[in-house]
This record gives C-alpha cells, structure tokens and sequence, in this order.
C-alpha cells in the first residue's frame, strides 16, 4: 500500500484508533476524509491534521449515509484508495439483564457499520482494480470474554465477515485486513458501555486488564497495525501478549475457560 496521495476514508476517527490513524496516515502523506458520530470532535482532529483532512458527521449504521459518504470521497477524489471501517462501540453486561434493544445497539454499530462501509466502497475499489479495506474487529473476536456477549458477538462476527470477503477481493487486487488488539489505551475505556440505559456493568478498564494485561499504548498499536497492513497481512492481532492469548485459547482452552470464570466471579461479586 503506498499513502502518500492516497484517499483514505476512516470511520470512527474523532478519538481512540480512528483519531491516531488518522495522525499517522497524515505523516505518511494521505488525503483523508474523517467521519465520526461526534461531528464537533472529528473536526477537531481535521483541523489538527490541516488541509489534507476533511472530516463529516456520520452515523455508520445508516447505509445510504455511509454510500453517501463514499460517494463525495470518489467525486472530489476521484477514486477511494482506502476505508478503515472502525467505528464501533462496547455493549456488555450480565448477560441475564440485557435485552434485544441491547443486541440490537451493538449489531446495528458493529456489524452494519462495517457491512456499510465494505458494500459502498468495495464495488468501486473492485472497479478500479485496487484498494484496501480494514475492519477493526478485536482480540474479543478471537476469543471468548463473558460479561461482553454483545461485544463478543459482533466481533467475532467481523473477523469471520472479513476472512470470508478477504478471498474473494483478492481476486479483484483488493486487499482486505482485520485488527484484533486487546485493551488498546482510549477513552473507550474510562466510558460507560453503550446500553442506552443503567443496567449494571464491571468498570471496563479493571475487568479488561484483569483478563487480558494492562492496555496497550494507541500509538504503538497503530504503528504495528500499519506495518503489518502494509505487508499484506490478512488477521492483525496486536500486541505480542494477545497472540499468546489466543493461542493459549487454542491449544488450552480448559485454561482460558478458568481464567474468564474467575475475571466473572469476581466482576459478578460486585453486582450483588
């Protein structure tokens, strides 16, 4: 993949991931076009970025929005070199208080957003014969994390959705990546998961680190993201601790399954 010159279109940009993509991106000379459902903030991080990023409101669960999007970065542009579906959100819980309206939430943000995103941008890229399409998934869609069954859900739901499109975009000179980092350091983690109502939920940022290491700095993982993406890699798990996690999953699943029952025991203990 080169950047520099490349439209680059990123979904989730106004902090987290998307914001510290956006920065690198930048210094590697790409033009980019930033959305986030929070307008005031993805502008923000244009207008840090200068003239080579623009940025719009988007709610990525509205399909014709998000081709809409599209649509304006290939007409001022004149191709879409680029998309990082990464807008997403985090839905948990003990599993017995959350209802459909809580699936519902996660799967129309994590699942639909990155659907949007891939149908509005990959029939051009398969046009033009070029283009990469990068989904952020998580570890969570490697692996197995209770008290986030929503979450689990629609990662894992990712990570197969872009393994299956990954063969056959390939044959089109697509290349189609998925990023699974465990805690990444974002504001993600200090805020309340997004259920639309005042369930209980563990404090993420302990039960996270509890379960899977201390959070990774955003920058890092952005730069090790890119570097594999710019090899080709198809399944982007970062850090190194995350691979060895889920391996660990693979080959002692017995031990994993040990280690979440106690992480929801103790998170548990706290409800009552």
């Amino acid at each position: 993949m080169q950047w520099s010159n490349a439209n680059i279109a990123i979904t989730g940009a106004g902090s987290g991931i998307g914001r510290e993509l956006a920065r690198a991106l930048a210094g590697r000379g790409a033009r980019l076009w930033l959305s986030d459902i929070d307008e005031a903030r993805v502008q923000q991080v244009a207008t840090e970025l200068g003239e080579g990023a623009r940025a719009t409101r988007l709610d990525v669960a509205d399909a014709a929005a998000v081709r809409a999007h599209v649509d304006e970065v290939v007409a001022q542009g004149g191709r879409i070199d680029g998309i990082f579906n990464n807008a997403g959100i985090g839905v948990g819980g003990d599993a017995l208080d959350l209802n459909v309206a809580h699936y519902d939430r996660c799967i129309d943000v994590n699942i639909r957003g990155v659907v949007n995103g891939v149908v509005a941008a990959y029939p051009r890229m398969a046009a033009q014969k070029h283009g990469l399409i990068v989904n952020t998934a998580s570890a969570a869609g490697l692996l197995a994390l209770p008290l986030m069954a929503p979450y689990v859900l629609t990662k894992h739901a990712v990570v197969g959705f872009s393994g299956s499109l990954r063969v056959e975009a390939a044959e089109h000179g697509v290349q189609v990546s998925v990023l699974c980092p465990t805690a990444i350091e974002t504001p993600l983690l200090d805020a309340p998961m997004d259920a639309g109502d005042a369930i209980w939920r563990p404090d993420i940022r302990t039960y996270l680190t509890q379960v899977g290491g201390a959070p990774y700095p955003v920058d890092r993982f952005v730069a090790n993201a890119l570097r594999a993406i710019e090899r080709g890699k198809g399944v982007i798990v970062e850090p190194f601790g995350a691979r060895v996690r889920i391996a660990t999953q693979r080959f002692l699943p017995g031990l994993v399954e040990r280690i979440g029952r106690r992480a929801f025991r103790e998170a548990i203990a706290e409800k009552r």
